[in-house]
């Protein structure tokens, strides 16, 4: 994993207590008793699932690379009954065996200010390793090959290599290579993995592939790093790392590759994210064919899921709302199902699945986001949070102005005051399995678009999802403010199950859009033309829906996708399209044009970092001909990536302007009523008449009578409020 800036874009037995919220989220340390393998399922505050056939040597291992910055700005670790505690001792207790640690050439800067993310250089990683050796645990050594973060979009040379041929390169590798496990040997740490590289799909130490395919200089500094394993630690198992196993053929590619130059090593370690790699079936089956057709051992490197979506520290999180998915809930007992399913999903592929390590479970906030300016400090002094400004000048693409804290305090198996979570207990439970109390931990909140004047149909049915996994469907009635649906926009409509629990579902009402594709949904891509490495493919990097076009490439190059409409009646437009990339520095040009008998009009496209989507508008004005050109240029550097994706050619309507200041009013003093004074019948009634008044302000399209009877029914509805007896 490489962190990336964020700007900020889910029994009737308990089903009393389940209807007093419609998220319970289990949050204490649970049982503290340690579990042994064989031993039948343990009581617990969470449900795991014994992992059948699981290994007692299987590597149940976590990533602390930030862990000594994190104690330098005044972290402390707790074991399970909240005393302070050594954060070794506390994961050796929890059933983990083995610590992964990266490793950065050179993570300083000229005066030796620390870059970030636990500023870990050879002796940093090295004093990792030894605390970790000497509470009983194993130690993965990843080699990143950078002074910074090292990913798919990013695998920049370390400053002292710069400008080295290939050749050079190889050989500067093999030799900090030697050097740094030397290091880790004298210190007595007990490394019984070193991973060559990091998420290393696009290249390694500064060399950038031209295409998927394994080529000769990259397999050669893949050798170098392998080969100096083998000479220091040659108990020690070689890795290689890759990552989006969701891709179709690409780890074949990548294993055939490596078979094809003869690459020396033991295990090819995968990340898997569940918000953005597929499915644990999937992650199964391209795991099996590297170990049955090459007998290679394979792992997961990193994983991790998210327990809240709140943020700790006043950095905005990777993982928030609007990114997280439905895989799993966001809790305690949604991080232990994610965890067991990993493991459960490693150890399917056999005796060749051995291992699965949790991606920095103990980074957490070094202070509440009201202490935002200290925290800054601290992150700036220790490099506790992902980056600091002393990265900037390192990596100015990827850090820039966005240097700050941890992007990833929400998905910790520790609480933020340092006590660990329950579901870090999930590396001892899958071995025995572990029962709880029922409880719901997650209800499904529908979410459906439209495009403008068709039906809104809402689910007769919603899915409520319970801590022992199951799913129970429960029948909905939904408010009728759904009938006051007008025009474009996001509206809200509640709703209450058969078992009373509340729901919202989320009706997005689109313009009709006369771009034909738009979402390239459709394999039929006749309407675009594509240049260049652009091209349609299934990605979870997609704006809107499974599907959009992508391009990189090694080596500086142009891309463009152009669609021709006709027909288009004369009047004015909007044309839109979202966008996500990394790699490409403010000289690159990325434009959205529309081009019709009136002109021409464009918008710059944005790429500022992974995972981060921007929408360019360009006013459209089309002419009696009716022809409008549609096309998206960009001419990108070396290593640039890109997303292209949601492409809208909409008519833009002039809806006369509502005073709603009245509807507006009312809908304040109705969020103001104390509800506990009055009957639940009478509270019943107003929020039915809120849920009305709230659909009719969001409306695009609501007429001053639509305003005028919102606004009788929200007053009505306070006024009629019955006192409790």
């Amino acid at each position: 994993m490489a962190i990336r800036r964020r700007t900020g874009r889910a029994g009737s037995v308990a089903l009393a207590a389940a209807l007093a919220t419609a998220v319970a989220v289990p949050t204490g340390a649970g049982a503290a008793m340690a579990v042994e393998p064989g031993d039948g399922p343990v009581e617990a505050g969470i449900f795991v699932n014994k992992v059948e056939g699981l290994s007692p040597d299987f590597i149940s291992g976590v990533d602390v690379s930030t862990v000594l910055s994190l104690e330098e700005s005044g972290v402390v670790f707790r074991d399970a009954s909240g005393a302070p505690s050594d954060l070794f001792a506390v994961l050796a207790d929890h059933g983990v065996n083995s610590v992964r640690v990266r490793v950065w050439n050179d993570p300083f800067d000229e005066t030796g200010r620390g870059y970030g993310g636990g500023n870990v250089g050879v002796d940093r990683a090295v004093e990792i390793g030894e605390r970790a050796t000497a509470a009983g645990l194993g130690v993965l050594v990843d080699f990143h090959y950078s002074d910074f973060w090292a990913d798919p979009a990013r695998q920049l040379a370390p400053k002292a290599w710069a400008g080295l041929s290939a050749a050079d390169t190889a050989t500067a590798l093999h030799d900090y290579t030697v050097d740094a496990l030397q290091r880790f040997e004298d210190a007595g740490v007990d490394v019984d993995t070193v991973q060559v590289g990091n998420e290393t799909n696009n290249g390694i130490a500064g060399y950038a592939r031209p295409g998927r395919e394994i080529d000769a200089p990259f397999a050669a500094l893949l050798q170098a790093g392998t080969s100096a394993v083998r000479e220091v630690l040659p108990d020690a198992k070689v890795a290689v790392h890759f990552t989006n196993p969701e891709t179709s053929g690409r780890y074949a590619t990548y294993a055939a590759g490596l078979a094809q130059f003869g690459v020396d090593y033991d295990v090819f370690a995968s990340s898997y994210y569940p918000y953005w790699h597929g499915m644990t079936g999937n992650l199964t089956a391209v795991l099996s064919q590297i170990a049955t057709t090459y007998g290679k051992e394979v792992m997961v490197a990193e994983t991790s899921w998210a327990h809240t979506l709140d943020d700790g520290d006043g950095y905005s999180n990777v993982i928030g709302s609007g990114t997280i998915g439905d895989a799993y809930p966001a809790s305690v007992q949604g991080q232990a199902t994610e965890l067991r399913d990993v493991i459960a999903a490693v150890t399917a592929v056999g005796d060749a699945g051995i291992g699965v390590y949790y991606w920095e479970p103990a980074w957490l906030p070094v202070g509440p986001p009201s202490e935002l300016e200290q925290n800054r400090g601290l992150w700036e002094q220790f490099g506790s949070g992902w980056a600091t400004s002393a990265a900037s000048d390192y990596d100015p693409v990827h850090v820039g102005e966005w240097y700050g804290g941890s992007a990833w305090d929400n998905q910790s198996l520790f609480a933020w005051d340092g006590t660990p979570l329950e579901s870090l207990r999930t590396f001892e439970y899958v071995h025995t399995g572990a029962v709880a109390p029922l409880e719901v931990v997650s209800v499904e909140q529908p979410s459906l678009s439209v495009t403008d004047g068709a039906p809104v149909t809402l689910p007769a049915t919603i899915d409520v999802t319970w801590n022992d996994g199951t799913v129970e469907p429960q029948s909905v009635t939904w408010s009728g403010a759904v009938d006051w649906i007008r025009g474009p926009g996001s509206y809200s409509i509640p709703g209450r199950t058969s078992e009373g629990l509340e729901v919202v579902a989320t009706v997005t009402v689109l313009a009709e859009n006369l771009a034909r594709n738009g979402s390239f949904e459709s394999a039929d891509l006749s309407a675009w033309a594509l240049t260049g490495p652009a091209a349609r493919t299934q990605t979870g990097d997609a704006a809107d829906g499974s599907y959009a076009v992508t391009f990189w490439s090694g080596t500086a190059y142009t891309a463009s996708a152009t669609q021709t409409l006709t027909g288009v009646p004369a009047g004015t437009y909007q044309l839109q399209a979202t966008t996500q990339g990394t790699g490409s520095p403010a000289g690159d040009s990325r434009m959205l044009t529309a081009t019709t008998s009136a002109g021409s009009a464009s918008a710059p496209l944005s790429f500022t970092a992974w995972n981060e989507f921007h929408t360019a508008t360009v006013p459209v004005t089309v002419g009696a001909d009716g022809v409008v050109e549609i096309s998206a240029e960009f001419a990108l550097s070396a290593g640039a990536w890109g997303v292209f994706d949601d492409v809208r050619l909409v008519a833009v309507t002039g809806a006369e302007p509502v005073d709603t200041s009245r509807l507006a009013n009312a809908l304040d003093v109705a969020a103001s009523v104390d509800r506990s004074l009055y009957t639940d019948a009478s509270v019943a009634a107003l929020d039915e008449a809120v849920a009305v008044g709230e659909v009719v302000l969001a409306g695009s399209r609501a007429t001053a009578a639509d305003v005028k009877e919102a606004t009788k029914l929200v007053e009505k509805a306070v006024g009629k409020l019955k006192r409790l007896k």
